[in-house]
């Protein structure tokens, strides 16, 4: 393409007026009309526009190109009270959504979607990019059976240019969709990645960062800054209550070290983007306000150039800067730095401690959300409270988390022992490298990581603690279906991809009792590491524990503090007739009609469900329940005994196919327990499947984990009920 320099210069001119924003730079957030509009909402009780004629007027991107600047605006104040009214109404990821609004309007104002990629990292913020594509009308569905994500994906719409849930890979996506725009000569080549202050301290995001900078990809990174590295940010840890991150700190710095940029500064800077030949015109006539900052030496170290900071809450500005860098000939990538408020707009969400993250159904008016009411605490409270008793008596007990510290408990271990406590952001390869480093030194580490985060860990768990035998304590959260965020959040595969292991314990309670133990026993075994995995929910609560589960329990009461168990040691819970001794009951004579069902985990709960209402359905059958309690080293003591006095053995998990099934089953085979050929053993899993939003019940249901299916394999595997046979068209 040939360019009229003088044509160019003109332009550069005429541009720099004719978008002049109508505020100043500032080191606080401007007041444009929409902002003070946000400003003044009152309340309580707060409430939203009685109509919504603009949005009502857009069912998708392409119907805001004929919109005014003012309308834009207007534009976004009532998807802002959309995503209130309709998040109120269903629960999900509140704040990250109302703190890019403005910024979600601008993008799809400039660009073209889907021809134009917006990448959204983690995408827990994509509520109002899904309204303004096509799901207003589904909104109603978020996170629910049959509904719409709470993510991007991109089976569900060609405006998700990406699927995400875990964080920092927006840049990566990015860059490769930009490369691949090239190599194959696309018209066009907008590739945009969002991405927070959070997520961008993932080690991913800066060799993304790295590899965009040496490859001159051309490419658009908007880096969200709202403060909010963890969830929740400000929790007391060894580092203070400051956000975990140096890099935040360091982003910080620039907001506050400089005034936001708008539009006239941003165009006399943006010589730099412009080819070479017309540089050297234009650099007469920026010349005398030459270069946005100094401060953005970190990413121009990395070949990026630096615009910003921004206030991502000011349209006027982020409309014409984002079409000037859309419109840029240059192939250099671009950051762009704004600054946000998470919960912007909502006063109860600005003001919560954890800026109402993730929430339930609310009360709109007050912000106040609906709690259903438990008769026992969380297992995440019960850990944390646990692991508390634990570091009273131990000083070498310490707790690391990676950005999750409300999730894991460690705000509750936080607040009781905050030098003992350490966030690293969202780093897990690094937490659990570091957790090995204190174990060679003498400290018992705790590393407290969701089961799926710990995915991105895999490679330190192995080259790093287990090879090398160091006592790192594993404490995995969210293990099994976690219901409405979906297959991105399901802890379904640790038992897989850690049985494999060696030198590995892991361990998983069925209840809240022996949770506590399980805590105490991790913290008094030195011998190597150890894995405790459990599910996102709460205890059962002392009466069914006593009345369900057979405990004896002193005073009727849970015991405060756990016990240390035998490693490797699992327990029958229930014999025939609900009895231990199956001396004196009249059931299962044959050894066709003797079951034993051997559960790892809290589907301990729904097994003896179902062996009650088999033996009600049946006087001759008989099932006898265990709980391994062990995965590695397994009960190989208690699973002969149970193959031996039994004729069906069922194994039962909240993991894929490849876990603690497949040990037992190997177990069996190589110890000739089935070679008689009078054992039928069914291990029952999680099906080879993706298991969308739901609730856990849900889920379960689907994955057919629950009472009635374990019953039902249970009467097929007695002869008590046929097996449909699939006849040949």
């Amino acid at each position: 393409m040939r360019f009229s320099l003088a044509a160019v210069a003109l332009a550069a001119l005429s541009s720099v007026s004719a978008f002049a924003p109508s505020t100043g730079p500032q080191n606080v957030l401007g007041k444009s009309p929409l902002r003070m509009a946000e400003d003044n909402v009152q309340g309580p009780p707060y409430s939203g526009p009685a109509s919504k004629p603009i949005l009502d007027s857009v069912k998708f991107p392409s119907d805001m190109k004929k919109l005014s600047m003012s309308e834009v605006k207007q534009l976004a104040h009532e998807l802002r009270w959309e995503v209130l009214e309709s998040v109120s109404k269903t629960g999900g990821h509140l704040s990250s959504s109302l703190g890019v609004i403005e910024l979600t309007v601008a993008l799809h104002y400039v660009f073209d979607m889907p021809e134009d990629d917006i990448i959204w990292d983690v995408a827990h913020q994509c509520y109002p990019h899904k309204i303004l594509t096509g799901r207003r009308d589904k909104f109603s569905t978020l996170r629910q059976l049959d509904g719409i994500s709470g993510f991007c994906k991109r089976k569900e719409s060609e405006f998700d240019s990406f699927g995400a849930g875990h964080s920092s890979t927006s840049i990566s996506a990015a860059q490769g969709m930009s490369i691949g725009k090239s190599l194959l000569n696309k018209r066009k080549n907008n590739c945009v990645a969002v991405i927070g202050d959070g997520a961008i301290t993932g080690g991913m995001a800066y060799e993304a960062m790295n590899s965009a900078g040496y490859l001159n990809s051309r490419m658009i990174v908007v880096l969200n800054d709202n403060g909010q590295v963890s969830l929740p940010t400000g929790t007391p840890s060894a580092g203070g209550v400051v956000p975990a991150s140096q890099l935040s700190t360091y982003t910080s710095n620039l907001l506050v070290s400089k005034p936001f940029q708008d539009f006239r500064s941003f165009a006399k800077s943006f010589n730099k983007l412009l080819p070479e030949g017309i540089q050297d015109v234009n650099k007469r006539l920026d010349e005398y306000a030459r270069g946005i900052v100094s401060g953005g030496t970190l990413f121009e170290e990395l070949g990026f150039y630096y615009v910003g900071p921004v206030d991502g809450h000011d349209v006027d500005n982020l409309v014409p800067i984002l079409e000037k860098l859309r419109d840029s000939p240059n192939d250099k990538p671009v950051l762009l730095h704004i600054k946000t408020t998470k919960g912007y707009g909502y006063p109860p969400a600005e003001t919560a401690s954890d800026r109402m993250h993730g929430v339930g159904k609310f009360n709109l008016g007050t912000g106040v959300q609906v709690k259903s009411k438990s008769i026992a605490p969380s297992f995440t409270s019960l850990f944390a409270n646990s692991l508390i008793d634990a570091a009273t008596e131990d000083r070498a007990i310490v707790g690391i988390t990676a950005a999750m510290p409300g999730g894991t408990g460690m705000d509750i271990f936080g607040r009781r022992f905050p030098k003992r406590t350490f966030d690293v952001g969202i780093a897990e390869q690094h937490a659990v490298c570091m957790g090995a480093g204190m174990a060679c030194e003498g400290l018992k580490p705790f590393v407290c990581i969701y089961s799926t985060f710990m995915q991105r860990g895999y490679d330190q768990v192995v080259h790093d603690v287990a090879v090398q035998n160091l006592p790192v304590r594993m404490i995995l959260d969210r293990a099994g279906f976690v219901g409405n965020d979906g297959p991105t959040h399901h802890g379904c595969y640790d038992l897989a991809y850690l049985g494999c292991i060696p030198n590995l314990t892991i361990m998983s309670p069925s209840d809240e009792i022996e949770l506590k133990n399980m805590v105490m026993t991790c913290a008094a075994f030195d011998d190597g590491p150890t894995v405790l995995r459990y599910p996102r929910g709460t205890g059962y609560g002392a009466e069914k524990l006593q009345s369900h589960f057979g405990y004896k329990l002193k005073d009727g009461e849970v015991p405060a503090k756990g016990e240390v168990i035998e490693i490797g040691k699992g327990r029958i819970i229930r014999g025939p007739n609900a009895m231990i001794d199956n001396s004196s009951t009249t059931r299962g004579k044959e050894r066709k009609d003797r079951v034993a069902i051997l559960s790892i985990g809290t589907r301990l709960d729904e097994a003896l469900v179902a062996a009650q209402e088999v033996e009600d359905s049946d006087e001759n059958l008989s099932v006898t329940v265990a709980d391994a309690r062990f995965m590695k080293p397994l009960d190989v003591d208690l699973v002969r005994q149970l193959a031996d006095d039994h004729g069906v053995l069922i194994t039962i998990e909240e993991g894929s196919i490849g876990g603690f099934g497949d040990h037992v089953l190997h177990f069996l085979a190589l110890d000739g327990l089935m070679d008689s050929g009078n054992l039928k053993f069914r291990p029952m899993v999680m099906p080879d499947a993706y298991f969308e939003a739901a609730t856990q019940n849900e889920q379960y249901d689907q994955a057919g984990l629950n009472s009635q299916h374990i019953k039902g394999t249970i009467l097929r595997l007695t002869e008590r009920m046929k097996v449909p046979v699939l006849e040949e068209a």
